[in-house]
């Protein structure tokens, strides 16, 4: 299920995963902290975005207090993104 959803002024593309069939671990950008493979997470990407390169995976509880906790990038900026 895709939702439409704003987050510091611009409209996401949110998608609801039930974690059924993810396979590897993200890393969420609210907590800095690991989705661990089969568990139930967000992934929402700027409207502005067609091709979703910027898609990240949130914890569902992350995603929803964004406005709190914005993204806590901490990784270096050669680090891959997961």
């Amino acid at each position: 299920m895709e939702t439409t959803e704003q987050w510091q002024g611009e409209d996401y593309q949110v998608r609801r995963i039930t974690g059924s069939t993810s396979t590897k671990p993200y890393r969420c950008p609210g907590c800095d902290q690991l989705i661990r493979p089969v568990t139930p997470h967000v992934v929402a990407w700027p409207l502005a975005d067609p091709e979703a390169g910027e898609r990240r995976h949130w914890h569902t509880a992350c995603w929803r207090a964004r406005d709190r906790r914005g993204a806590r990038m901490q990784r270096s900026r050669s680090a891959p993104r997961h």
